[in-house]
């Protein structure tokens, strides 16, 4: 049985445009014919906010079944107003895991038949804090996108996070593939913007750098109209960079027009 790509899109510093990526990505890949869910697994609940996506009160959420592991993830998913996009959407009063909980909860839930056989991609929109959400996402993860912007603080957030990104692919998901480094807000012909992404590229290699998306005001308007931007600014500067993204992505994993897609092993091999 095929089994859905799962993509974390992870930065441990807020706001280094990790939510308008997860959003936008799905867009694009589902736009193409992906069947996408996106899992908004940060309490601040901004992917489900930038997908049209605010669960009724008492409704379930992807938090649930850190509460209770015998919950379905399943029951939280909601469909999105666009075609082949859904969304479980984030609890706003979520107060964090039991420290001992299973990290390998998540995986087991995106894995069980009933739910993978209805998605090719699965973006997991993850906290910026060191706990149990962030190490389950890593652990149910075959790739990671971190997102960041090109100043010092949210480099130093990229090195926090790659020490535990190696930690759990030495340990509980040996699987787990560093997919690449994604400049947000990003002007080449600045040269702080130069040096920062210089030393990136020294540290993990011009490989891992990937496209940039360049200041655009048009993606801060589409968050709150609460859209994609393909679908709010599609001839903007920021539509532009998140399809070209997209489509770079969707090269490296070897995925077809329609959806349709590698093995999971095909796959593993060309993202190693």
């Amino acid at each position: 049985m095929n089994t859905p790509f799962v993509l974390a899109v992870s930065n441990r510093k807020g706001g280094s445009g990790k939510s308008t990526s997860a959003v936008n990505l799905a867009a694009e890949w589902a736009n193409r014919g992906s069947r996408v869910l996106v899992v908004d697994l940060d309490t601040q609940g901004h992917a489900g906010f930038g997908l049209g996506i605010t669960p009724d009160k008492g409704a379930p959420t992807a938090h649930d079944i850190f509460r209770d592991p015998t919950l379905d993830i399943s029951d939280a998913i909601v469909p999105c107003t666009w075609a082949n996009l859904w969304c479980a959407p984030a609890d706003f009063l979520f107060e964090g895991t039991d420290e001992r909980r299973d990290p390998g909860l998540l995986a087991s839930q995106l894995r069980r038949p009933e739910l993978a056989a209805k998605f090719d991609i699965v973006i997991l929109d993850t906290p910026p804090s060191l706990d149990q959400l962030l190490v389950n996402a890593m652990s149910a993860a075959d790739g990671v996108l971190i997102p960041m912007l090109p100043h010092a603080l949210s480099a130093e957030g990229v090195k926090q996070l790659s020490r535990l990104f190696y930690r759990i692919a030495t340990t509980s998901n040996p699987g787990l593939k560093l997919i690449g480094l994604l400049p947000i807000m990003y002007n080449p012909r600045l040269k702080h913007h130069q040096s920062v992404v210089g030393d990136i590229v020294r540290q993990f290699g011009a490989e891992r750098v990937m496209r940039g998306i360049r200041v655009d005001t048009k993606l801060a308007e589409a968050f709150a109209a609460r859209k994609p931007i393909r679908y709010f600014a599609p001839r903007s500067h920021g539509a532009l960079d998140y399809f070209l993204l997209a489509d770079e992505l969707a090269q490296m994993w070897g995925w077809r027009k329609g959806g349709a897609k590698d093995t999971g092993a095909q796959v593993q091999q060309k993202v190693s």
